[in-house]
């Protein structure tokens, strides 16, 4: 009979991060094994469960025994089964009998031709297997490959030693009502579980598969699925906050989500004074190491009460409250210690001991990286109309902060506390921001700088680490990149399009690796070795362009009108994404397959010209033809020469579709390759100044490939 099946596993509390991951590969592991043997129905589901101190699958209609199979096994060649007389041979019958078939007659095997020879069958029905065996095997390989962080090894009550991430305690191996005998991990398989730790009786019996899940939940208080207790404390979390905006990263709500199997969330308190401090230092010490929820009113400003998602649901809850309320209280003061002492020494007076803090010892300290990146900021704000003084002020405090009390606690407040502490210097507003916002974007959808200087910092210190780090010979190779030059790399062509600055990649690049070139030669100077190698500016722009790909590819853009415009080498980015606009509507109209074709038959054509082509003589053009594409890019060039210098690239490209008549006609009735060379050199000046205007915008023959 088809029936549900269930298997857990009930041990010590599981790691909370990893979690949710060994829960789906223990249930995707046992299923894959059970599918292999042909235990499940093609209409069959898989429910993963995983509480803090249980993995656990459920999956409907698995077979109590796999269906039958017809088999046809090879048996041996026909020239070693047979003698010279057609009699069987002594292998024939040993084959056979270590086939498990002593007994089956020549006359039962079929004779058929096997590639270039003929040889011996034998085909039967296989009888299914039962469930037990098949799923202590599923199991067993489900284990085997589960992700575990790091093994443990402990021992069972009769002395034998068993691994596993922590100590396992029952195992439930249910087909319907019926337990499944298996044996694992020093266990015997039973119904019985265990239930919350103080919330329930103990011990739990699950009478049937099926009924796993509300068993454990109305006996056990335990509610067994990820998603479920998840959903439960987001909803019970947004309660409890009302008006107020409860500040939930996914990660800290799958980390709560981990550690507790009845799920039942609090309001808590701390002390006004607290809010004098830097709130994101407040709400980051309640989120990491305390693993609470921080509230925020509808502008963000963070206030006195936060939520705790407690494993207990008590009636009188005021000595869980008061406890968490204890417990909070001496990190918010030591956030409170920090920032106070930290503001007693300004930021530039720490400048001096940035040169004991190694940045790579190939590259010098923070100090030399910061000098580098000082120069840079300044020559990329004056390129860019911001102010070079203010981005070179900034540059030179920016890393200030890592020496302060708080970021050594919080590391992940770096730029943040800097902004802090350069306001409480003097700074100006949009200097203190910039140490913040240079760190921009952090990640794939992170918000830009939004300052002149932040901008300028921002690319200045990317592009520092991006020029420095290729030259000391660790460019990212395959899946490695550890200092993140790809995320650096693709934060730099962000900036540059979404802010329309019209800096030069290759003279960016050639800046940065100037510094680095300096650098080492003050190293070589001072007797130091030499261990960098300046690479040449290509290598370095051919890598932002593959990450400008497959940023453009990210926004939407098929592969052909990425390349149609990344494959010109542009000089500038800021409008690439108008570009690709109009390339993207050009692609729509029905001139546009004709003319890209008749584009790349003209790219081929050049390449192939002994000589560069001169200018177009109208005296020249014979042909009906030629002369009638020569008016037509007369008339239409004039159009589209105003609507590329406006920057409306699709009013040129759509200006440039009308074209297509007369350069269909062009191809038709015109031999380029005319034996007159005086009208072959004609005719090939007049299709390279038709190529320039149709790769204007684009390269519009990559929409042909």
């Amino acid at each position: 009979m088809n029936q549900t099946l269930l298997v857990e596993l009930f041990t010590e509390e599981l790691p909370p991060k990893a979690l949710a991951k060994l829960g789906e590969a223990f249930a995707a592991g046992i299923v894959a094994g059970l599918q292999s043997r042909d235990f499940l129905e093609a209409a069959s589901v898989a429910t993963s469960y995983a509480s803090p101190r249980r993995l656990a699958v459920s999956i409907t209609q698995v077979r109590a025994t796999s269906p039958d199979k017809q088999m046809r096994d090879k048996v041996l060649p026909v020239s070693v089964a047979l003698d010279a007389n057609g009699n069987p041979t002594a292998p024939l019958a040993k084959k056979l009998a270590a086939m498990g078939f002593a007994d089956v007659q020549l006359s039962q095997l079929e004779r058929a031709q096997d590639g270039k020879a003929e040889s011996f069958f034998y085909s039967y029905t296989s009888a299914g297997s039962a469930l037990a065996p098949a799923l202590q095997s599923a199991l067993e390989e489900s284990i085997s490959k589960l992700p575990i962080p790091k093994v443990m090894s402990y021992q069972r009550p009769d002395g034998s030693t068993v691994h596993f991430v922590r100590p396992v305690h029952q195992l439930i191996a249910l087909h319907g009502d019926s337990v499944v005998p298996l044996s694992l991990l020093g266990l015997h398989s039973d119904r019985l579980t265990g239930g919350h730790r103080f919330l329930s009786q103990g011990q739990v019996s699950i009478a049937h598969a099926d009924d796993y899940a509300s068993t454990l939940q109305q006996e056990g208080k335990v509610l067994a699925h990820v998603a479920q207790r998840k959903e439960q404390i987001r909803q019970a979390l947004l309660a409890k906050a009302g008006a107020d905006l409860v500040l939930m990263p996914d990660s800290l709500l799958d980390e709560v989500t981990a550690l507790v199997e009845w799920p039942v969330v609090y309001e808590c308190h701390f002390e006004q004074e607290f809010l004098a401090v830097p709130q994101e230092c407040l709400i980051l010490t309640m989120q990491t190491n305390q693993k609470y929820f921080a509230l925020t009113d509808a502008q963000g400003k963070l206030r006195s009460r936060f939520l705790i998602v407690s494993n207990l649901e008590t009636s009188d809850p005021q000595h869980i409250i008061q406890g968490n309320e204890r417990v909070v209280r001496p990190r918010l003061a030591d956030a409170k210690f920090f920032f106070e002492q930290d503001k007693k020494t300004s930021l530039e007076s720490r400048i001096s001991q940035l040169e004991k803090v190694v940045y790579h010892n190939k590259l010098g300290t923070q100090a030399d990286r910061m000098k580098r990146v000082q120069r840079l900021a300044a020559q990329i704000a004056s390129a860019s109309g911001f102010d070079p003084i203010k981005a070179s002020e900034a540059a030179t405090i920016a890393k200030c902060d890592l020496l302060t009390d708080m970021v050594g606690e919080f590391p992940e407040l770096q730029g943040i506390m800097g902004t802090y502490y350069a306001r409480n210097d003097g700074k100006i507003d949009e200097v203190a921001r910039a140490i913040e916002e240079h760190y921009l974007p952090r990640h794939a959808g992170d918000l830009l700088p939004s300052t002149g200087t932040g901008i300028s910092l921002a690319i200045a210190d990317k592009l520092e680490t991006l020029t420095g780090i290729w030259s000391i010979g660790l460019a990212p190779t395959g899946d490695k990149d550890p200092f993140a030059l790809r995320r650096q790399t693709l934060g730099i062509l962000r900036i540059l399009i979404e802010k329309k600055l019209p800096i030069p990649l290759k003279s960016m690049i050639e800046d940065g690796l100037s510094k680095i070139q300096e650098y080492n030669a003050s190293r070589i100077e001072q007797g130091r070795k030499a261990e960098i190698t300046i690479p040449p500016i290509d290598q370095i722009y051919n890598f932002m362009l593959d990450r400008l790909r497959g940023l453009l590819r990210d926004l939407g853009y098929s592969a052909n009108e990425v390349e149609a415009v990344v494959s010109q080498n542009p000089y500038t980015i800021e409008n690439i994404v108008e570009r690709l606009d109009a390339v993207h509507a050009f692609a729509t109209l029905p001139e546009s397959a004709s003319l890209a074709a008749a584009n790349k038959r003209i790219t081929n054509i050049l390449k192939k010209a002994e000589a560069a082509p001169g200018a177009v003589n109208p005296a020249l053009l014979q042909e009906a033809a030629e002369q009638a594409l020569a008016k037509a890019m007369d008339d239409v060039r004039p159009q589209v020469d105003a609507a590329f210098s406006q920057g409306d690239y699709t009013g040129a490209l759509k200006t440039l579709a009308a074209l297509r008549a007369e350069v269909d006609s062009f191809f038709n009735d015109v031999m380029v390759n005319a034996d007159d060379l005086a009208l072959r050199n004609n005719r090939l000046a007049l299709l390279s100044a038709l190529h320039g205007m149709l790769n204007q915008v684009a390269d519009i023959s990559k929409l042909a490939a």
